[in-house]
């Protein structure tokens, strides 16, 4: 038996995960990083808002959003938030196998939220007064948001492809 049939041979007793939880997964592991990330990108100056001004302080109004509390909340919830971005990634782009369509997706989403959504956060401000700093920074990390999301579904679907084609051809030159 040679590599190859021994990991489809190992793969069949394993509960597979699909191709779509695995992509949510991503999504919310992809919010916890990027999100901690924009949160450390504010603790340090590059950027003037901090995540929590869109999800926590633009609706409620409580001392503990301030605190470390609203900050893991904020970091949770976007978490959360990203799994059904990473669905919309899922359903229209997971086929396209080029890292430039994860780069485009996290400019585009910087666009919905910066540009289109801007009105319903009462505590961010338009992107006209924001400084350079906090646009290129948080830029910076939709697009690197978008990537991860992008690239980690593009390759587990063209992974997954692979492996059916294997079994395939593997099934079809056992008969």
């Amino acid at each position: 038996m040679n590599k190859q049939d021994q990991h489809l041979e190992q793969n069949k007793h394993e509960t597979p995960m699909t191709i779509l939880s695995r992509s949510l997964l991503t999504g919310f592991v992809g919010g916890l990083i990027w999100s901690t990330f924009a949160t450390i990108l504010y603790y340090f100056n590059f950027s003037q808002i901090a995540p929590k001004s869109f999800i926590l302080s633009s609706w409620l109004q409580a001392e503990w959003i301030d605190t470390w509390l609203g900050t893991l909340i904020t970091i949770i919830a976007i978490g959360v938030i990203s799994i059904a971005v990473a669905f919309v990634y899922y359903l229209l782009f997971r086929k396209m196998s080029s890292l430039w369509m994860g780069v485009v997706f996290g400019g585009v989403l910087w666009g919905v939220v910066f540009i289109i959504m801007n009105p319903i956060f009462s505590n961010v401000p338009s992107v006209q007064k924001l400084n350079l700093d906090t646009i290129v920074s948080t830029l910076c990390v939709y697009v690197l948001y978008g990537t991860f999301i992008g690239y980690s579904i593009s390759y587990d679907y063209q992974d997954l492809q692979r492996v059916k084609d294997d079994t395939t051809q593997t099934e079809m030159s056992q008969k």
